[in-house]
């Protein structure tokens, strides 16, 4: 089947030229459509993505099961291991345990066919899902690879929400380089980008049908991909590679954006707690999950069961999470923890957190500050990383189980006891990651040091 030109199949994608079961529809309506702000610069002119949906209200439930499914780049174990972390730690009290399924190579197809036994075996009520990359088949679009996408994409979300499943649809990302890997590759980076960009549109358009919750990982992918090098400091000897060294895998700036897209995409809110000081009463309050211990003029001690989300690395270096906070508003939609300050006479005050301290006005004070924002090396950077390592455990137990169990011998003549006897290797494994969740102590002072 003949392509269309690339700059005519990318607007076919966003004016959503999508095709149902029985073929394309001759009655589809075209538009009217918003579409998304573009930066001025060369490397977007061919890219009209449309306006993707708002997050919406909070799609978790206390005590839900959430399931992460994609290719390669989720069997990374990275933006699923920032998910995790954060649905552990920053949000305690929705008890949300997590799996991630990640399969490298895979398309929308492969997924569909493992995902009775891999995936709904375990009855998921929550599943995010991260398919693209492997379906644009790294050539320039045509619409029937594009209908093969939204029919299949389509099936796994009607499977999922029929096994009573709320279901994320997740964009492909970007890439950044022409994969070497693939022997029939053909056209242009930018020409792969707009396959990715239309693809990204029919997830969209299969979202909206199903009436499922969307998640743009290629627009803020791509806008990162293209500007974040200058703001970077980037050189030829050291370059910022948003997609990754081989253009297709992200380090783990990218896997910041995927995460920070996936999580807004649930309608978390991002506000995990306030510490309110009144230096006139010399009184504190803390929100649920931060108790106030003791308050002495401006001086106190809290314990926490509720983490910010804490980041190291240099934050020029493309695979720090630390650099990854810097391409998305994540701190502002996702990692609020705010301190708040009453009654503070004009002037500047130092904020003491742990070992670190800041400088700010009694007006931030006033408005508030968020803490986790401001002191990158916190109280509870050590506590968080320890979160970390336990979910790295036990995420990478998961693909041994699903890959190597699940395809045994032993699998084929007697899965529920493969399944039983990984569950019980998998066990320790899960409580460990909830156990790594302790509660923190810590010390604030507020102290005014000049006009």
């Amino acid at each position: 089947m003949r392509s269309f030109p690339f700059s005519l199949c990318a607007a076919c994608a966003a004016l959503g030229l999508l095709w149902g079961q029985g073929g394309f529809a001759a009655d589809v309506a075209f538009g009217p459509y918003d579409y998304e702000p573009k930066p001025e610069h060369t490397a977007f002119q061919s890219f009209h993505p449309r306006l993707a949906p708002k997050p919406g209200s909070l799609v978790l439930r206390e005590g839900d099961r959430l399931a992460i499914c994609g290719d390669s780049i989720t069997e990374q174990k990275m933006y699923s291991r920032l998910m995790e972390a954060y649905l552990t730690a920053c949000v305690p009290q929705l008890k949300v345990t997590v799996r991630q399924y990640g399969w490298s190579g895979e398309k929308t197809d492969g997924f569909l066919n493992r995902m009775e036994q891999d995936c709904l075996s375990f009855d998921p009520t929550v599943v995010t899902l991260a398919y693209g990359m492997n379906d644009s088949r790294y050539r320039p679009f045509d619409v029937t690879n594009g209908r093969w996408y939204e029919d299949h994409y389509t099936a796994i979300v009607r499977g999922l929400k029929a096994h009573g499943a709320r279901v994320v649809v997740g964009s492909p990302g970007c890439a950044g380089k022409i994969a070497e890997w693939v022997k029939s590759r053909a056209g242009t980076l930018e020409q792969h980008n707009i396959t990715l960009c239309a693809l990204r549109d029919i997830a969209m358009g299969v979202a909206e049908r199903e009436e499922v919750r969307f998640a743009d990982i290629f627009w803020p992918m791509y806008q990162a991909q293209v500007l974040a090098p200058a703001e970077h400091h980037a050189t030829e000897a050291a370059p910022y590679l948003v997609a990754g060294d081989d253009g297709i895998h992200p380090g783990w700036a990218g896997h910041v954006i995927m995460a920070w897209a996936m999580l807004r995409s649930l309608g978390l809110d991002g506000d995990l707690g306030t510490i309110a000081i009144d230096l006139a009463a010399d009184t504190a309050v803390g929100s649920e999950g931060h108790v106030i211990d003791a308050c002495t003029d401006g001086k106190l001690t809290i314990t926490s069961t509720r983490y910010p989300f804490c980041s190291r690395g240099d934050v020029d270096d493309d695979n720090t999470i630390r650099s990854g906070l810097t391409l998305v508003p994540f701190d502002d939609e996702l990692n609020r923890l705010t301190l708040r300050v009453a009654n503070a006479a004009p002037g500047m005050y130092r904020v003491r957190w742990g070992n670190a301290s800041q400088t700010v006005s009694s007006q931030e004070l006033g408005e508030g500050i968020n803490l986790a924002a401001v002191f990158r090396e916190n109280p509870f950077s050590e506590s968080f990383d320890r979160v970390l390592d336990a979910v790295e455990r036990k995420q990478a137990y998961e693909t041994e189980q699903v890959k190597r169990a699940f395809r045994s011998q032993e699998a084929k003549s007697n899965f529920a006891a493969v399944v039983a006897e990984t569950e019980a290797i998998r066990k320790p494994l899960a409580d460990a990651v909830a156990a790594s969740v302790t509660p923190v102590t810590h010390t604030l002072s507020v102290e005014r040091v000049g006009n």
